[in-house]
């Protein structure tokens, strides 16, 4: 066993010291000192260093520019208790010994290595200058020294110390006398303002405040972080004043950075400018053979463009920029599918598609464009290739020369670059005219195919040549020079129609569990006929005559005669269970399977469904697996959803493999003939050549009143619109209302013009004027610009409604429309009617329930974001609320409320058709009381415009449909120029 180390004695230890925390009684209490100081230029030489003096109050009244605050260490008097400077100086404190508390003599020299840029030479002094430390990290120790019991003194009796609990800065710009721009800093130290010229900084991070109290100082400090420009505006002590001369100079070069770091508050006539704001810009750069530069930038308005990368400029503000780069860097990606590149240069077809179709989606999205060198003009060819191909003998007689000639939007395509392209599987062509377009359509495809198969590549010398004996490939040639390969099968079935004299009659089928009405019969006869022949056609009934179950009897006859193949039928979201509903009541026996998510498998739903529904949604994200199944028909209902060939939707439809198609829509020209078209080209494909000619031979005359030289326009309008009329006459189905229920109660329409408030009028005219003269400079290109036209537009919409519905704290206004519609409802109420009120804005049916509850009447709501839709739907019909608020686009299609018979319109809507299907919820068989349709219109505003455009486009639904000799325009340029024409007596 070891023996334990003995230590040499030390019986005289102070055994206490070592192992308690008992505080020493020799040890000497410290305090921080405080003094108002004041540089003393008395029989000072300018070689010497500045020397201070304690400053009195007569000093601090006459407001030296010299003044500063010195610290020190002090410690007690044993004698008197008052705290003297002895000899504790901040050498004193620094040096080892066991005078002082470690912690405190710790938390003195960290205070000192502090402010140790503020000393004048290498060694500290008595006094440390307190307001030249420039160490943010000052304030944090100061606060330290409380939990250290380190009291803070001042060594004057008259001064007086407070530290403020908080500090602010502002600026105030007022006008001077002679014009010029005044600034004076103020001060807010707890809650109390005071001139900043009674203040001094304290390096960057603080200020302190020295003023005479009667015969007494009074020094209060403050942590305030400082910039260089408020440093400067405090040390000045007085107001800057900018001569006017030199107030652009400012406003442009000093203000923004100010204005961004400081609260400036404009005084008196001073009118200050918004700060710029960082603007996402686009920098392009054109260079010859068809080369690209472009580099991202932001622009500053009234200063130019900066690159992305920070300057330092003071122009610029770096937070904002940084926020914002993120939206741009997603802008950039949802727009071009890439990841971000903040520069680049593209060479060829990339140029020109990014030219054309990038720049402008990013102008769209608010990125500003600017433009350096001489731009090319490039041209997308959109339109659907025309092939034309012909054979020449030659001298071999097995063979022939083949001609292949290429049409696309009217330009013929030269073949070597064409066929190059194809043989190299470039995606891309770029003409040398500018034009350039894509060669994955179809059809260029198949000609690709055709030609590698035609003959080998090497025998291409004198051009493409066809063996006799290639009878088979001869046929396909001829197939796709008719411009689309479903065309040909078309037409030959649409040819077994020409020798009926009539529609045949059906007999109903056995499973129908319901009653058709004559015209419903007729609809289903036609439908059967275009079935039998495998055609599609569009029913274009009004809304509320049975679309649904004529189709639904289609179905069952189908499926009774034979066919085991299930229909598909494609409708909005909020439609599919409408489907289901109506299938279970009238054809109960045949299975009908919903998809509703993407996780369903289309192929099993098919597999033993008589009907399968889906909405368009799911068949845009699963077109692959649509497309894949083999369908009886495909039903598209609402097929609005579908009027744009160039939507995914569309082309979404145009896959699906089925015998026939069939669009239902109450409104298959909603805005223009190209509605029409675009329906035809899914339901009969072959009908018309291409969208081209269809634009050629009829929008142009009908809509847009174009017609040939040496025509007379109006009989050419006139032929043209009835030509077109005996080509769709076969294959759409248009019943109004009027003509087949007689016993449908009457509907009365009536239009309220709404006078604005004086306080509306005025922000409207107001703000009318500034977006006049901002759009009507836009429409000589308005393709390019309509993205920004129609958010002006809209802006007026909304604020011809309320002005808090731009400005959620301008209240003051109120909108007259909603106080009408409250009269209106107390009325009907009263008389026991109900109601339905539509607006195209949810933030307007929000205001409009705010008053509703404010008058304490019940109402249902019904807007996109609502849930359990059918549940809100017959709430209402069981009567629990005399008033249904629904957003135009959730509620415009898809449900029945004829429980209602009063409809009140809030604001008209571009398209006639849209609100029309909106009051014919109500206004449908079931419906047994007359129904009163109120359109509220703002007197002399925008809204009196739309309504006269609705009905130029209702008198051309009803010259194509409804067989009147009217003729209308699509929204042109013209059109928008009336929109922002001053109303009559205005």
């Amino acid at each position: 066993m070891s023996t334990p180390r003995r230590d040499p004695d030390r019986s005289g230890t102070n055994w206490r010291a070592l192992i308690t925390d008992a505080p020493r009684a020799d040890l000497l209490p410290l305090a921080l000192g405080f003094e108002v100081r004041v540089q003393d230029r008395r029989d000072q030489h300018s070689w010497s260093p500045p020397r201070s003096r304690t400053a009195t109050p007569r000093d601090v009244a006459k407001g030296q520019e010299t003044l500063g605050v010195g610290i020190r260490p002090l410690t007690r008097s044993s004698a008197t208790g008052a705290w003297i400077q002895a000899d504790v100086g901040w050498d004193a404190v620094r040096r080892p010994g066991h005078r002082f508390d470690d912690d405190t003599a710790r938390w003195f020299s960290d205070l000192l290595g502090i402010g140790r840029d503020a000393l004048l030479s290498g060694t500290a002094g008595a006094w440390l200058p307190l307001d030249l430390i420039s160490s943010p990290l000052l304030w944090p120790h100061l606060r330290a020294a409380a939990d250290l019991g380190i009291p803070f003194v001042t060594t004057q009796k008259h001064t007086m110390l407070a530290l403020a609990e908080s500090a602010a800065l502002h600026v105030d710009v007022d006008r001077a006398d002679d014009g010029s721009l005044a600034l004076e800093a103020m001060l807010d130290l707890d809650g109390t303002e005071v001139s900043a010229a009674m203040a001094r900084p304290i390096g960057r991070s603080g200020v302190f405040l020295a003023e005479t109290v009667g015969a007494r100082i009074r020094l209060v400090l403050a942590e305030l972080p400082l910039t260089a420009a408020q440093r400067a505006l405090l040390a000045t002590g007085a107001q800057v004043q900018i001569p006017q001369e030199e107030e652009d100079a400012f406003l442009r070069e000093a203000f923004p950075a100010l204005a961004r770091r400081t609260s400036l508050r404009a005084r008196g006539a001073v009118d200050l400018p918004a700060v710029p704001r960082p603007e996402p810009t686009l920098q392009l750069t054109h260079r010859i053979g068809d080369r690209v530069a472009y580099a991202f930038g932001w622009h500053y308005a009234g200063h130019g463009t900066f690159s992305l990368e920070g300057t330092g400029d003071g122009v610029r503000d770096a937070d904002a920029e940084k926020a914002a780069l993120p939206a741009l860097a997603t802008t950039w990606t949802e727009t071009t599918g890439t990841a971000f590149d903040r520069q680049g240069t593209l060479v060829d077809v990339d140029a020109a598609e990014f030219v054309t179709h990038v720049v402008p989606r990013l102008q769209a999205a608010g990125v500003r464009v600017e433009t350096r060198g001489t731009p090319r003009s490039y041209t997308e060819l959109s339109g659907a290739p025309e092939i034309t191909v012909s054979t020449v003998e030659t001298t071999d007689p097995d063979w022939f020369d083949l001609g292949v000639l290429v049409t696309i939007d009217g330009r013929r395509i030269p073949f070597t670059p064409l066929f190059t392209a194809l043989s190299m599987r470039r995606k891309k062509l770029l003409l040398s005219d500018g034009g350039w377009f894509s060669l994955a359509h179809p059809a260029l495809q198949r000609l690709r195919d055709l030609l590698d198969e035609a003959v080998d590549l090497d025998e291409w010398e004198t051009g493409p040549r066809i063996s006799r004996h290639q009878i088979a490939l001869w046929d396909e040639f001829e197939d796709l020079a008719d411009e689309a390969q479903p065309a040909v099968a078309w037409r030959e079935a649409a040819d077994a129609l020409r020798g009926l004299d009539g529609v045949p009659g059906r007999r109903i089928p056995h499973g129908l569990r319901a009653t058709l009405r004559p015209y419903q019969q007729a609809g289903f006869e036609w439908l059967a006929l275009l079935w039998q022949h495998r055609l599609g056609g569009i029913l274009a009934d009004d809304m509320g005559l049975g679309k649904t179950l004529q189709l639904l009897t289609l179905m069952l006859h189908v499926r009774e005669s034979g066919d085991q193949r299930p229909f598909l039928v494609v409708a909005p979201t909020s439609v599919v269970s409408t489907w289901r509903h109506e299938a279970a009541t009238f054809v109960p026996d045949l299975q009908v399977r919903l998809i509703s998510d993407r996780a369903t498998s289309v192929a099993d739903a098919a597999a033993g469904a008589d009907i399968v529904v889906t909405s368009y949604a799911l068949l845009r994200l699963e077109d692959a697996a649509y497309s894949a199944q083999t369908w009886a028909a495909v039903v598209l209902d609402e097929a609005q959803f579908v009027k744009n060939p160039a939507s995914q939707q569309h082309r979404a439809a145009a896959a699906l493999q089925a015998d026939a198609v069939f669009a239902v829509t109450g409104t298959p020209v909603e805005n223009s003939l190209a509605d029409l078209w675009a329906l035809l080209s899914l339901t009969a494909p072959g009908l018309f050549a291409s969208s081209r000619r269809f634009r050629q031979d009829y929008i142009q005359p009908i809509e847009q009143g174009k017609v040939p030289e040496n025509a007379e326009g109006g009989e050419y309008r006139r032929a043209r619109l009835e030509r077109l009329r005996r080509r769709i006459r076969p294959l759409v189905l248009r019943r109004t209302k009027e003509a087949v229920t007689p016993e449908l109660p009457p509907k009365q329409e009536q239009i309220l013009e709404v006078d604005l408030s004086p306080a509306h009028r005025a922000a409207y005219d107001i703000t009318l004027q500034r977006e006049r003269q901002k759009v009507l400079g836009l429409l000589d290109d308005l393709d390019r610009n309509r993205f920004i036209v129609f958010r002006s537009l809209t802006l007026l919409r909304l604020l011809s409604l309320a002005p808090a519905l731009l400005d959620a704290d301008d209240t003051t206004a109120g909108s007259a429309k909603l106080d009408v519609l409250v009269d209106k409802v107390n009325e009907m109420s009263a008389e026991g009617h109900r109601a339905i009120v539509f607006s195209q804005f949810t933030s307007y049916l929000d205001l409009a329930a705010a008053r509703l509850d404010a008058e304490g009447i019940a109402y249902a709501r019904l807007d996109g974001s609502s849930h359990s839709r059918e549940q809100i739907v017959d709430g209402f019909r069981a009567g629990e609320q005399p008033v249904f608020l629904i957003s135009l686009k959730a509620g415009g299609f898809g449900i029945t409320v004829t429980e209602a018979d009063y409809v009140f319109l809030l604001d008209p809507w571009w398209n006639p058709a849209a609100e029309n299907q909106a009051i014919d919820r109500t206004h449908r068989i079931g419906q047994e009381h007359p129904v009163v349709v109120y359109r509220l219109i703002a007197s002399d505003t925008i809204e009196e415009k739309v309504l006269a455009l609705q009905q130029r486009k209702a008198r051309l639904f009803t010259a194509v449909m409804d067989d009147d000799e009217l003729f209308a325009q699509t929204l042109t340029a013209d059109d928008i120029r009336g929109l922002f024409e001053p109303s009559l007596g205005a």
